[in-house]
């Protein structure tokens, strides 16, 4: 059970937890609509880096969507994921060597895209797991 009451604004249980401050939620939601899109990088690596940081982050409500499959990885999403893991260990303090991978096969834009993402899909999980949100089966 979450520790808060849900909102009368939102449709899913996570909308509806930040749904006490619409504003804040509509605009939350805005911006995870934009990160979640084919941008730069695709919504399918995208997804794959959500199912890793979701395994770490603490939200069951963001592990139940699934974990990481593998059988999806080409060399793009493999590196975009080992950044993810390194991004998980160190908690943000990634080194230049990290850097440097990404830069031969990602672009700048690439990387921009990959970093806000990763981080705004850090802030959601950890609002999950800081308001104990349930997986739908729990």
């Amino acid at each position: 059970m979450a520790r808060i009451k849900e909102s009368k604004y939102g449709e899913t249980p996570f909308q509806k937890l930040l749904g006490h401050n619409k504003e804040i939620m509509i605009a939350w939601n805005r911006l995870g609509d934009e990160l979640e899109k084919d941008g730069k990088l695709s919504s399918l690596l995208k997804e794959q880096v959500r199912r890793t940081l979701a395994h770490e982050n603490g939200c069951e409500y963001c592990k139940a969507k699934g974990k990481p499959e593998p059988h999806f990885y080409d060399e793009k999403i493999s590196v975009a994921i080992g950044f993810t893991e390194v991004f998980i260990k160190q908690k943000g303090d990634i080194p230049d060597t990290a850097f440097n991978v990404l830069k031969e096969y990602l672009s700048d834009e690439e990387i921009s895209e990959l970093c806000a993402f990763i981080t705004f899909t850090t802030a959601s999980q950890y609002f999950g797991a800081m308001m104990k949100l349930e997986s739908p089966s729990a």
